[in-house]
């Protein structure tokens, strides 16, 4: 047995967790499921946002599934989900762009992987100012020679291990000379060491609009944090949206798996909503266990449930329950 972390969230976020440790059990792939919470669930218990014993359990296997977490709005609380990739060092955030036969979108054949640097740039949290007259806030950039070729090489080697044809570096160095100059100063250097993946430059507002204009141009994309972040929000477009949109942070020695939406607490215990997301990063999770064969399985399953348009749910355009939806893959996996 393979022991994972599972933490609900919050919100919608049981739902569509449970929904998916139901299809995981259905795929019988030796998993064993150690619940933890975070979030208002834990502070509803009169624990901390992220509470010890939940650090610990993460730590102590190598993947995590996560529901989507809402960081409550006041100060003294910081982003649950910025809190746990600092913590465990999970520099990497990788988010697959795959268009779903049936799913409402402007373009068919998107394959996508963004790759995006987690820990360093405006989102690292240094140097926020603001004056006491409300007049001038202030942040500070900071990238690192380390942080920039850690997240190249694993870009790279993304690209290498699943025989992808291109990445495309993404940056500003024409006016961000010192933090994107570096940045795309070391992708020359790093990208060296992979003769067999072609390399593109590219400037972060043109690939912007390359994006909308002609997606099927790119294969990986790796950038910094901030451009990361929007970048990836806009590929999730093309496909059909957030909840289309697996997500992966992984580090040297574990990887967090999650649905990028929020917890949209607005249609929580109303079972219609769409666990797909989640479903899709379970999948993930399963590749970066090794355990490919019933990855596959799964996003197939869900590809096919997703083209025939008969169980799908509000935001696909159907009519499906969760539970419903969920029984469709079940029995698709069965068959």
């Amino acid at each position: 047995m393979t022991r994972i972390t599972v933490l609900p969230g919050d919100g919608i976020g049981p739902d569509i967790v449970g929904a998916t440790t139901k299809v995981l059990e259905v795929l019988d792939c030796g998993l064993e499921f150690d619940y933890a919470l975070a979030g208002g669930e834990a502070l509803k218990e009169g624990l901390d946002l992220i509470p010890q014993e939940t650090l610990d359990k993460i730590a102590s296997t190598r993947a995590t599934l996560k529901g989507p977490i809402t960081t409550p709005i006041g100060r003294g609380f910081t982003s649950v989900n910025v809190s746990l990739r600092q913590h465990f060092d999970l520099f990497a955030n990788v988010r697959p762009a795959l268009s779903i036969p049936g799913a409402t979108m402007r373009y068919s054949d998107i394959d996508i992987l963004v790759v995006r640097e987690n820990m360093e740039g405006l989102y690292s949290g240094v140097g926020h100012i603001r004056s006491d007259d409300g007049e001038r806030a202030e942040l500070r950039s900071v990238v690192t020679r380390t942080g920039c070729q850690r997240i190249l090489r694993h870009a790279f080697k993304l690209a290498g291990q699943l025989k992808r044809r291109k990445v495309t570096v993404v940056h500003k160095a024409n006016i961000m000379k010192s933090t994107s100059g570096l940045f795309l100063e070391v992708a020359r250097e790093v990208a060296e060491e992979f003769p067999d993946v072609e390399k593109e430059e590219m400037i972060v507002d043109n690939c912007a609009m390359q994006l909308v204009m002609n997606p099927h141009r790119f294969d990986v994309i790796v950038t910094t944090n901030l451009f990361g972040d929007i970048l990836s929000d806009l590929c999730a477009g093309l496909v059909g949206g957030l909840g289309l949109t697996p997500g992966a942070n992984i580090g040297d020695e574990r990887g967090i798996f999650e649905a990028v939406h929020g917890s949209a607490p607005d249609i929580a215990g109303k079972n219609i909503a769409n666990p797909t997301a989640v479903m899709l990063a379970a999948a993930m999770m399963l590749d970066f266990l090794e355990m490919n064969a019933p990855a596959e399985r799964l996003r197939a399953a869900i590809r096919h449930v997703i083209g025939l348009g008969e169980v799908t749910t509000p935001d696909l355009g159907g009519r499906a329950s969760t539970t419903e939806y969920t029984n469709a893959l079940i029995t698709e996996l069965s068959t």
